[in-house]
């Protein structure tokens, strides 16, 4: 699932927007992943790298700094304090998995179609990323699909519950046995 879907004003690391990093390329580069490196004069960032909020709050490290206060350099060391080896949240997304084990992927249309991922509109702006209506603004576990273009396929909706999916399907196919059906003493209910 796609966690999060980023947006032109989402923030990097370096502190700079998605709109501030180079996101069009004449040819699109052969290396993956595709590094999408900070514009602004000065800035060290070589590649966009999302960072996670809790509600509207940046997310803190486990030396209690915010990620501004890292260095936006591989490693990101910590500026603020001498104890902290690089920045590693204990943050746990709405997917039920830590920050620390999401990637941030930058892929093409064609790349996504060839997975079998779903894709949005075309957008007429440089720097939309994966905004394509209001839908992916939410979260992916609220948007019910990997997208922001719609709901779910019938085959999505109806497919096993498996190991990979969020804790709260699991314990709901545990309870599934309580249907409609059985609490209602035979006595059909229409709506």
């Amino acid at each position: 699932m796609d966690c999060k879907l980023v947006g032109p004003e989402t923030l990097c690391f370096c502190t700079h927007r998605y709109k501030q990093h180079k996101t069009d390329f004449e040819a699109i580069p052969q290396q993956r992943p595709i590094n999408l490196p900070c514009r602004v004069t000065g800035c060290q960032c070589r590649a966009y790298l999302y960072v996670p909020l809790n509600g509207t709050q940046p997310v803190r490290c486990r030396c209690k700094h915010f990620a501004d206060q890292h260095s936006s350099a591989p490693g990101f060391a910590c500026n603020a304090c001498s104890k902290c080896s690089g920045f590693h949240s204990c943050f746990t997304c709405a997917c039920g998995q830590p920050a620390f084990a999401h990637d941030t992927v930058v892929e093409t249309k064609q790349e996504r179609r060839a997975q079998g991922k779903p894709v949005g509109q075309d957008v007429p702006y440089a720097a939309m990323g994966g905004l394509t209506g209001f839908s992916s603004l939410a979260e992916g576990y609220m948007r019910l699909d990997d997208s922001g273009i719609g709901a779910p396929s019938v085959e999505f909706l109806e497919s096993p519950i498996t190991a990979m999916d969020h804790p709260f399907l699991k314990a709901s196919q545990a309870s599934s046995s309580s249907s409609p059906e059985a609490l209602t003493d035979g006595n059909e209910i229409k709506f």
